[in-house]
């Protein structure tokens, strides 16, 4: 049985190690207000972009865009990682990972090849790890996604499905469901699909204007499928951090607990060591003062 000494040891090395989560608890809360406020916010910006887009393709249905494309054989494909710089958070970065390892089993049995982009050093580390081509990556992005940060690593995938080297690009990320639960999601991002652009009856009305193109259509539909691609990265990039935020408050919270759980097994162990200690001095004194008299 280990001493008083070693128990009350114990016990302060527990009650620091809680201080510490209670203290990380506290900030991801803080942290997660402001990521799910600066997830929502960026929605507006993807809808209205979405509509403009939608529309403007469907007023020339004689250009289609690169990204509209669908290739008739899948035998490339690239794959943008969304990942967390710091760990701490749980199975949140463990469930994408394992997702995206499925879906590479799939692509190998299928003959496809990818390349792959990390965004985030967790899957940075994870694609080196699994040996793939690597064509690019972000790391360190902070608390707050710059989407200037963004660009050039995501533009590599971009211009190689525009240039006709990939025949589909797909994005996985953790969304963001609620404060308890984030789903890990792989879709597919190019060629973007009729679903993405399919409007409502009264977001037919709201863009049914004809648009004056400068300087032409061709190059107005371009630069606009270009900015609602990065704006469904970065929405992605938003969910995630969110996500990150949620499930390092919840596993902090999880460590909290169970420390102060553990404190109060050690005391009950600590008091009943140190009772026992008392109840042999005292028997020694007696049987000591028994054997004098």
């Amino acid at each position: 049985m280990p001493s008083t000494k070693e128990i009350r040891l114990k016990i302060k090395s527990v009650q620091n190690t809680r201080k510490i989560t209670k203290a990380m608890e506290m900030v991801a809360a803080s942290k997660m207000r402001k990521a799910q406020d600066r997830m929502r916010h960026a929605r507006p910006y993807g809808d209205k972009i979405r509509n403009i887009v939608a529309h403007l393709a469907q007023a020339n249905p004689e250009y289609r865009h690169p990204f509209v494309v669908r290739h008739k054989e899948i035998r490339n494909v690239g794959l943008i990682l969304v990942t967390t710089d710091k760990g701490l958070c749980g199975g949140l970065n463990t469930n994408i990972q394992r997702a995206v390892l499925q879906q590479v089993k799939q692509w190998e049995a299928a003959g496809v090849k990818f390349q792959a982009t990390a965004i985030g050093n967790k899957g940075f580390g994870f694609l080196q790890r699994l040996n793939a081509n690597l064509v690019s990556h972000v790391v360190h992005l902070g608390d707050k996604p710059h989407l200037e940060k963004l660009i050039g690593p995501v533009k590599v995938q971009l211009d190689a499905y525009a240039e006709g080297r990939l025949d589909a690009v797909y994005l996985a990320y953790s969304r963001f469901i609620n404060t308890m639960k984030q789903e890990p999601v792989i879709e597919q991002l190019l060629p973007l699909s009729a679903d993405r652009f399919a409007q409502s009856e009264e977001e037919k009305r709201a863009y049914s204007w004809d648009y004056i193109y400068e300087p032409d259509a061709q190059r107005v539909i371009d630069e606009l499928m270009t900015r609602y691609v990065e704006a469904l990265i970065y929405q992605s990039l938003a969910e995630n951090m969110a996500s990150e935020q949620s499930a390092r408050m919840v596993a902090m919270k999880a460590a909290s607990d169970n420390a102060k759980k553990l404190i109060d097994e050690l005391q009950l162990v600590y008091n009943k060591t140190r009772q026992a200690g008392i109840t042999k001095e005292i028997s020694e004194i007696v049987g000591g003062a028994a054997a004098i008299s």
